[in-house]
Parts: C-alpha cells; sequence; structure tokens
C-alpha cells in the first residue's frame, strides 16, 4: 500500500528522483516547487511546504533535495525563499528548517500585528551541504549554511552558519569542535 501511496505523492513534485519512499501521511505545499533526488526517504508525517503566497505576498520558493537523503518522523521544512539539502543528508525526527519569519523583526511596529497577519519575511536561503547528520529536535533558522561533513547536535536552534566539518550544538548553537 505505501508504494502506491509514495508513487502517487511523487507524481506532485517538480522532479522526484528514483527509489524514493514517502511513508503516508505527508502534508506538501507548493509540490511543483520542490525538486527531490534519487534513494529518497521519508517517515511519517512530514510537512513540506514551499509557499507561493501568502496575505498580499507572492514568492519563487524553491525547495531541493539531494541524492540519498533520509527524513525521520515529524519534521517540518518551510520555504518562502530557497532551501536546499545536500546529497547524504540524514534529518532525526521533530527537526524544524525554515527559512523564513512572520514579520520583519527589524521593524519596531511588529508587535502591533497579530502574528498570523504579518508578512512572511525570508533574510536569505538555507544551506545544508552534503554528508550532514542533523540530530532529533533542531531547529534551523534563516540565512545559514552547514557545511559539509557536518554534525548538529539533538536540539540545538542554528541561527548563524557553521564551515565545513563542524560539529555544533546548543540554544542558540555553536562550535562544538572541527572534525
Amino acid at each position: 500500500m505505501n508504494n502506491i501511496y509514495s508513487y502517487s505523492v511523487k507524481r506532485r513534485f517538480k522532479k522526484c528522483g528514483n527509489n524514493t519512499f514517502i511513508e503516508a501521511p505527508i502534508y506538501i505545499e507548493g509540490a511543483r516547487n520542490i525538486t527531490i533526488g534519487n534513494d529518497f526517504y521519508c517517515f511519517k508525517r512530514l510537512r513540506i511546504e514551499a509557499y507561493e503566497k501568502h496575505l498580499q505576498s507572492k514568492f519563487k520558493p524553491v525547495i531541493l533535495i539531494g541524492n540519498n537523503v533520509s527524513i525521520n518522523y515529524d519534521c517540518h521544512i518551510g520555504c518562502i525563499n530557497k532551501i536546499v539539502l545536500g546529497d547524504n543528508v540524514l534529518i532525526g525526527s521533530r527537526v524544524f528548517i525554515t527559512d523564513h519569519y512572520h514579520g520583519d523583526t527589524d521593524n519596531s511596529n511588529i508587535l502591533d500585528v497579530a502574528p498570523n497577519k504579518r508578512q512572511l519575511v525570508s533574510k536569505g536561503p538555507v544551506i545544508i551541504e552534503s554528508n550532514v547528520w542533523i540530530g532529533e529536535g533542531v531547529s534551523i533558522m534563516p540565512n545559514v549554511t552547514i557545511g559539509k561533513n557536518s554534525i548538529i547536535g539533538a536540539n540545538a536552534v542554528v541561527t548563524k552558519s557553521f564551515p565545513a566539518n563542524s560539529i555544533i550544538g546548543g540554544v542558540p548553537a555553536k562550535l562544538i569542535k572541527k572534525v
């Protein structure tokens, strides 16, 4: 049954590679803006959203997922700009990756508008390079690049970029050591 579900879901994406397994249920917004490579596997309850519009704003989102990417249970990827997951990326359960905020945090009037009525704002793309392991419960915020061969420890909140071969963790995330 899951093979039939995977087949029907993968046809919705802009492009979806071979040997793709998508475990039901999954929530997809803007599938035509999402490209998935070969050997993709995702567990239940992935929420992947490429928003083309929100309130009065229009966006041209791009989500690119490389080859041999595995996403565990209950993950959320939200995009209005660009999110890239390189090859051989492993994502633990309950991971949140976003390239945007509800409202411009530089605007002093932000508190005058309810969060659900604020415009979505991107400060930059999220790039996860190849061979990265993202631990359980991690949040990756806008305008972040994680260099190849890196590890992000469980429950980290990543608000800035880190170079290749980094082990990072904490709230906010900091470099623990280079490998």
